[in-house]
């Protein structure tokens, strides 16, 4: 009993609306890790794919989860139900740099600001 307690099953559900998973994982494995799993399992065919850590967001119950936390520290009370999934939502944040290449021109050099006094 106790493999089934120290284990978690995970789903993770991309913006799309497809997952991946479900898998088990440990309870003591970091957020950090569950991301680099992500973009291990990451679908070929998808656009747009994170490359590092930095570009996902791991949301579960409401909360962005923070890389340093084990899944245990993100265990919601509803994963408790035996034989229940956890769904993680995944967001991949583009670099910066790309957001800005994005930009029309115009846009970059019309930065006015008002204030009404």
């Amino acid at each position: 009993m106790s493999g089934a307690q120290d284990q978690l099953e995970i789903k993770f559900r991309l913006t799309d609306g497809s997952d991946i998973g479900p898998k088990n994982f440990p309870v003591a494995m970091s957020v950090a890790t569950l991301k680099e799993n992500i973009i291990a399992q990451w679908p070929k065919e998808k656009e747009n794919g994170p490359q590092t850590v930095k570009d996902v967001k791991l949301i579960s119950a409401g909360r962005i989860l923070e890389n340093n936390r084990t899944v245990a520290d993100c265990r919601s009370p509803l994963c408790d139900i035996p034989g229940g999934v956890m769904i993680m939502h995944v967001v991949i944040q583009q670099p910066l740099m790309e957001k800005e290449k994005k930009l029309p021109s115009d846009l970059k050099q019309n930065k006015c600001v008002c204030a009404i006094l």
